[in-house]
């Protein structure tokens, strides 16, 4: 079961709040995390327990709930307005108030607002949870190349690669006896790699410096990258500097 929600309930009546709470106390995905009974309280409420969730009063003394809202640090949790006047409620979904109940309330109606928020709190926690995820994959990204192929998804460390071919709008990522096509632009996929571990020898061939075992000049004056496996790649004239360069 995941964590219970945590409320705040804010309320200058005493006897309101112990009615929110008691309600709130039938409900096992909930937990109501502190009280306040006015506009300073609550903010010290909502800085000290960052409640995901508060049942706000809209009179109270010291400012009112939406002065209460306006001077919160930010993010503020999701809002339930709890009150006796019926003249706020435009304001209160003008500043994206989940609900307006109107005491006197009974069971249902409270329930039906409970519901309504628990329903937007799990959203917002799978769509941050969702957001953390892309941002790791995005992270993974950077480091690794993620090869994608009929439903299958392989991870390749950067020193996994021995070198990389072009092929048209793909690339052929050579990892010891296998070969993995994958598809990003020869050029997108340099621009990610470590400079220092990879050199570009061709406008069709980028190397691992960790498997580059020789560059040998051949009887046309042209030089070969070989590397350990014992593939013999031409080295562009245009590359032939920075090969000799980083291989020391």
């Amino acid at each position: 079961m995941p964590e219970p929600i945590r409320v705040a309930v804010i309320d200058d009546e005493p006897l309101a709040r112990e009615g929110v709470r008691l309600l709130l106390a039938r409900d096992p995905e909930v937990t109501v995390v502190g009280e306040a009974a006015n506009a300073g309280e609550a903010l010290a409420l909502l800085k000290s327990t960052q409640p995901q969730l508060v049942f706000l009063d809209v009179q109270m003394p010291g400012g009112d709930g939406f002065e209460v809202l306006s001077r919160a640090e930010r993010p503020l949790p999701l809002v339930v307005f709890v009150t006796a006047y019926d003249a706020h409620a435009l304001q209160a979904f003008a500043v994206h108030a989940l609900d307006y109940v109107l005491k006197p309330f009974d069971d249902e109606r409270f329930a039906q607002a409970v519901e309504r928020a628990k329903a937007e709190v799990r959203r917002d926690a799978a769509a941050r949870i969702g957001e953390r995820m892309l941002q790791g994959v995005e992270a993974l990204e950077r480091t690794r190349v993620v090869v994608r192929d009929r439903g299958r998804v392989t991870f390749l460390s950067e020193d996994e690669i021995d070198w990389i071919e072009a092929a048209d709008y793909y690339v052929e990522l050579h990892v010891g006896a296998h070969a993995y096509l994958h598809r990003e632009s020869m050029a997108a996929l340099e621009a990610r790699l470590n400079p220092r571990r990879f050199v570009r020898i061709h406008r069709k061939a980028i190397v691992n410096l960790r498997c580059l075992r020789e560059v040998r000049r051949e009887s046309g004056g042209g030089l070969v990258a070989v590397l350990a496996s014992g593939v013999c790649l031409p080295v562009a004239r245009s590359h032939q500097a920075q090969v000799r360069r980083l291989s020391g």
